[in-house]
């Protein structure tokens, strides 16, 4: 085999290394800077994109803290909405409360003057016919007439002497 030969082989690895130089020097000549050039420029838009989404990252934690900062102020603004609304409610209903036990007691003054009135209107009444009972019965005894002066002395006499009955 003659590329074994020992001659034949020196020259061989003589080439060999000659092309694979002329190979390098065109590869590194026309060839390496365009795959540099492009393998940077993909570097830089990886860097970039790694900058953008760390950009983003950023945003996203800030918006966060926002939202948090808001739902945490919409929660504070609801607990004394709500706590205002609880205190109207309790005001309200001790206002009812009040404007009801003063009708009530309105009510019961009423009432209460409505009974005295009442009761002194009957004891006028019973009054009014005892004296023309004390009358009818002075007459029957007396079997004469009376007149006006008589009348009120007899019922003026037998008023008081029920009142000291009855006391």
């Amino acid at each position: 085999m003659p590329q074994f030969e020992s001659s034949f082989f020196s020259s061989l690895i003589f080439w060999e290394v000659v092309s694979f130089g002329i190979l390098f020097f065109v590869l590194y000549k026309f060839a390496f800077p365009g795959i540099l050039g492009i393998l940077e420029e993909r570097e830089k838009k990886i860097k970039d994109s790694l900058d953008q989404a760390e950009r983003h990252r950023a945003e996203a934690e800030r918006s966060l803290k926002e939202y948090e900062a808001k739902l945490s102020a919409a929660a504070k603004e609801a607990e004394g909405i709500l706590a205002a609304a609880k205190e109207r409610a309790q005001r309200l209903l001790d206002e009812n409360e009040q404007r009801l036990t003063a009708e009530a007691e309105r009510i019961k003054g009423d009432a209460t003057r409505e009974i005295d009135h009442e009761r002194r209107k009957a004891v006028q009444d019973i009054r009014n016919q005892t004296t023309e009972l004390a009358l009818m019965v002075a007459e029957k005894v007396v079997q004469r007439s009376l007149t006006d002066a008589d009348h009120r002395k007899f019922a003026d006499e037998a008023l008081e002497a029920l009142s000291k009955a009855h006391s």
